[in-house]
């Protein structure tokens, strides 16, 4: 049986079960925060329980490092939707140490990506879209530094609403530390 064959399986009961009840919620998040954070899967689980949140508290948006670079990524779409059409009150960006973003090389990963057949004519195909591989995919050299340009880009942004409060932290993935960071 295939991992998807055993998804579709297990859903099936999951949802003959009902057991689903537990979760069921209001889309608006109820302690009206909207949290910024890494698709680092040691957080699935650690990240909500050091918060205090459970189903339904807090709109998460997860993205490689938890950097927010563009203003006008979906990260910032979905930051300002949580906002004005959910009714979330405050943004938290939340890094963490040992983070996968944490030194990557561009170049490396440019590397990995070419292992998997991937030629230069779609990087070619990139670059003219005005993107740069070389810069596009490097990481970052200080989780701080990371946070602080994230919030720097969510208070710049046109349609940030003044007066929101931004705040920046770092969770130890191993311990669920916070600290925060100013």
């Amino acid at each position: 049986m295939s991992q998807l064959e055993e998804i579709l399986a297990f859903n099936k009961k999951f949802v003959e079960n009902e057991a689903y009840v537990p979760f069921e919620t209001s889309g608006h998040p109820a302690k009206k925060m909207t949290i910024v954070t890494c698709m680092d899967c040691r957080l699935i689980e650690l990240l909500p329980r050091a918060l205090n949140i459970k189903n339904g508290d807090a709109i998460m948006i997860k993205c490689a490092g938890g950097m927010i670079e563009d203003p006008y990524s979906s990260t910032m779409k979905s930051i300002l939707v949580s906002l004005y059409e959910l009714g979330s009150q405050a943004v938290y960006v939340i890094g963490h140490t040992d983070c996968g973003m944490y030194g990557l090389d561009a170049k490396n990963m440019i590397e990995d990506i070419k292992k998997y057949g991937i030629d230069d004519q779609a990087f070619a195909a990139v670059r003219n879209q005005g993107v740069s591989p070389e810069k596009w995919l490097n990481g970052f050299h200080s989780v701080d530094e990371q946070v602080k340009n994230s919030i720097a880009v969510v208070k710049n942004h046109p349609f940030f609403p003044g007066g929101t409060p931004v705040y920046g932290l770092v969770i130890d993935p191993k311990t669920g530390e916070l600290r925060l960071v100013q």
